[in-house]
C-alpha cells in the first residue's frame, strides 16, 4: 500500500480509439509501476486537467483502432489535445492521426503491413533510445504516412512504411506505426519504458495492491447494503471475483455454480469439492439437461453462445429470487469484453455469454463486474495476493461456455462425450511431460468434419480432432507452442486409440491474430 494516502500517482492518459490492444498499453505501462487511465478518444484538454486534480497527468498515448482516417466516421481525437503541454505518443492509428492533424501525407498503401515486420531505425533516440538498427515489430495497418512536416524528423522506416516511426525536433511528440505493446515486438517494453521515463520523466510509484482496495470499495459502492450472487465457474476469473466480493459483502454474497453439461470431465465433482470448503453460501444449479434442450439443433457459435448467455442468467435470475438477491456479480475480464466489441469503435470478434451474449432483459437491478479492466496475468496476481489455493490460481482459461464452444457444429451427447474424452487426454500427456508452466491453454476441439481412416485393417470414417496448444501473457495476443513431436504422437495415437469415433488428429499451428485462441 501506499505510504502516503494523499500522493498522486504519476499517470499516462491512453485515448481508446476501439483498437484490440488499447487496454493492453495500459496494462504494460501499470507493468512498469505507472499508473494508467483509459479515456475517451474526444477528450478534451479541460477534462484531462481535471484529472490531473486526481493523478499526475504526465503523459498521453493515442491507441490504434479498426478504422481508417479517412473513413467519414473515424474517431478523432479533440484537435487541441496536441496543444497541451505534455508527452503525447500516437500508437498505428493513432501515428496517422497526429501525422494528419499537423499536416503530413497519410495514404492507402499499396502493401499492406500485417504481422512481423523489420524496421530500421534511423535515428535511436527519445521512444527509440537504445535500440538496434533493425527491430523486429507487430504492423497491422492499412494506411500509411508517406511524409511529415519539416519540423518533424523520421525515426524509422520499413520497405512500404517510408514513416514507420517520427517525432517533432522541438515538442515531445511522437509517433509509432507499430504495435510495442505486444509480444511479438521484440522491445516494445523496452520503447514504452522510454516514452514513460525518459519522455514522461514518470515515477514508478502505483502498486497492485491499490488495485484489490478499490475493487471491493467499487463492489460496496455498487452493491450498498443488497445482496448479491455471483457466477462462479472454479475459474481464476470468477473464483478471484467471488473473493472480492465476498470481503464486499460477507454474507450478503451467495456463489451460484451453475453444472451446464459442458464441464471438462471430472470437473463438476471438482469445484464442487473446492468451494464447498470456502466460508461463503455456495449453491449448485444442476442445468444439464435444459441448456442441452435450449441448444438442439443450433450450428452458428454467435447462437450457442447468446442462448448459453441467456440461460445462464435465468437460472440465476431463478436462485435470485428465492434468496432476495437483486445484483449479479461476474469475473468478466478485459480481453471478454473486447473481444465482444463493447466499445463504440471496437470490432466484434466473438460474443462472450457474459458480455454480448447477455439478454437484454434481465431481473438484476445490476450487473457487476470488479475485475472489467484486468488482464488474466493481472487476475492471476490479484488471486495470490488473496491466498486462493494454488490449484485455482494456475488453473487453464476455460471458457464459460465449456465444451459447447469447442465442438463445432450440433451438439449432441456423442460429441459431447468425445470432446470430453479428448480434451483429458491432452491435459493429461502435457501434464505428464511437464510442459503445463510454460503454456496458456491446451486443448481439443472437435471439428464437424470427417474423414477416412484405417482400424483394424478396415476402412473407418470419423471425426477430425484438432489440438489447440498456445503461449501467452495475457490472451489478446498468442503463439502456438512448438510442442516436441513425441508429446504430440502420444495425444494423437491415445486420442484415436481410446476414442474409436476419431480418425484423424491434427495440430493447430495459427498465432493469435489472425485466429482467436478458441475455435468458436
Amino acid at each position: 500500500m501506499r505510504e502516503d494516502a494523499t500522493m498522486k500517482y504519476d499517470t499516462i492518459l491512453v485515448l481508446d480509439f476501439g483498437g484490440q490492444y488499447c487496454h493492453l498499453i495500459g496494462r504494460r505501462i501499470r507493468e512498469q509501476g505507472v499508473y494508467s487511465e483509459i479515456v475517451a478518444q474526444d477528450i478534451k484538454p479541460e477534462e484531462v486537467k481535471r484529472l490531473n486534480e486526481k493523478f499526475n497527468v504526465k503523459g498521453i498515448i493515442l491507441s490504434g483502432g479498426p478504422a481508417s482516417v479517412y473513413e467519414p466516421n473515424a474517431p478523432k481525437p479533440d484537435p487541441h489535445i496536441l496543444g497541451l503541454d505534455l508527452p503525447i505518443l500516437g500508437l498505428c492509428y493513432g501515428h496517422q492521426l497526429i501525422a494528419l492533424m499537423v499536416g503530413g501525407k497519410v495514404e492507402p498503401a499499396e502493401q499492406r503491413e500485417y504481422g512481423i515486420a523489420y524496421v530500421l531505425i534511423n535515428k535511436p533516440i527519445g521512444v527509440l533510445k537504445e535500440l538496434n538498427k533493425r527491430e523486429k515489430v507487430w504492423m497491422s495497418h492499412g494506411d500509411t504516412v508517406f511524409s511529415m512536416p519539416a519540423e518533424f524528423e523520421v525515426l524509422a522506416h520499413t520497405e512500404n512504411c517510408p514513416v514507420a516511426a517520427f517525432r517533432h525536433k522541438h515538442k515531445p511528440l511522437y509517433g509509432l506505426q507499430w504495435h510495442p505493446e505486444v509480444i511479438h515486438t521484440k522491445n516494445g517494453t523496452k520503447m514504452l519504458h522510454n516514452f514513460i521515463f525518459e519522455v514522461c520523466r514518470c515515477e514508478a510509484n502505483w502498486k497492485m495492491e491499490d488495485i484489490i482496495e478499490n475493487m471491493i470499495k467499487s463492489v460496496k459502492a455498487d452493491i450498498g447494503e443488497g445482496k448479491a450472487i455471483i457466477a462462479l465457474s472454479g475459474g481464476i476469473d470468477s473464483s478471484v471475483a467471488t473473493a472480492i466480493a465476498a470481503k464486499a459483502l460477507d454474507n450478503r454474497l451467495t456463489a451460484v455454480f451453475v453444472d451446464h453439461g459442458f464441464m471438462r470431465e471430472n470437473e463438476p465433482e471438482s469445484v464442487k469439492e473446492t468451494f464447498q470448503k470456502f466460508n461463503i453460501n455456495f449453491v449448485i444449479a444442476n442445468a444439464q439437461e435444459r441448456f442441452l434442450a435450449k441448444l438442439g439443433g443450433i450450428i452458428d457459435p454467435e447462437k450457442k453462445r447468446k442462448i448459453i448467455g441467456e440461460e445462464f442468467i435465468r437460472v440465476f435470475e431463478e436462485i435470485a429470487e428465492k434468496i432476495g438477491a437483486e445484483y449479479l456479480v461476474q469475473g468478466t475480464i478485459y480481453p471478454d469484453r473486447i473481444e465482444s466489441g463493447f466499445r463504440k469503435f471496437s470490432d466484434k470478434i466473438k460474443t462472450h455469454h457474459n458480455v454480448a451474449g447477455l439478454p437484454l432483459k434481465m431481473e438484476f437491478r445490476k450487473i457487476v463486474e470488479p475485475l472489467r479492466d484486468l488482464y488474466k496475468d493481472e487476475v492471476r496476481k490479484v488471486a495470490k495476493m488473496l491466498g486462493l489455493p494454488k490449484e485455482i490460481v494456475f488453473r487453464q482459461p476455460f471458457p464459460g461456455p465449456g465444451l459447447a464452444v469447442r465442438i463445432i457444429g450440433e451438439l449432441t451427447t456423442t460429441k459431447i462425450r468425445i470432446a470430453k474424452k479428448a480434451d483429458k487426454i491432452v491435459r493429461e500427456e502435457i501434464e505428464r511431460s511437464g510442459l503445463e508452466e510454460n503454456l496458456w491453454q491446451y486443448f481439443a476441439v472437435l471439428t464437424d468434419t470427417k474423414a477416412t481412416g484405417v482400424k483394424g485393417d478396415a476402412r473407418a470414417y470419423g471425426y477430425v480432432v484438432a489440438i489447440r496448444i498456445v503461449e501467452s501473457r495475457e490472451a489478446m495476443t498468442a503463439s502456438f507452442a512448438k510442442i516436441p513431436y513425441i508429446v504430440l504422437e502420444k495425444i494423437s495415437t491415445r486420442i484415436t486409440n481410446e476414442i474409436p469415433e476419431v480418425v484423424r488428429v491434427v495440430y493447430d499451428i495459427t498465432h493469435k491474430p489472425p485466429a482467436t485462441i478458441e475455435w468458436e
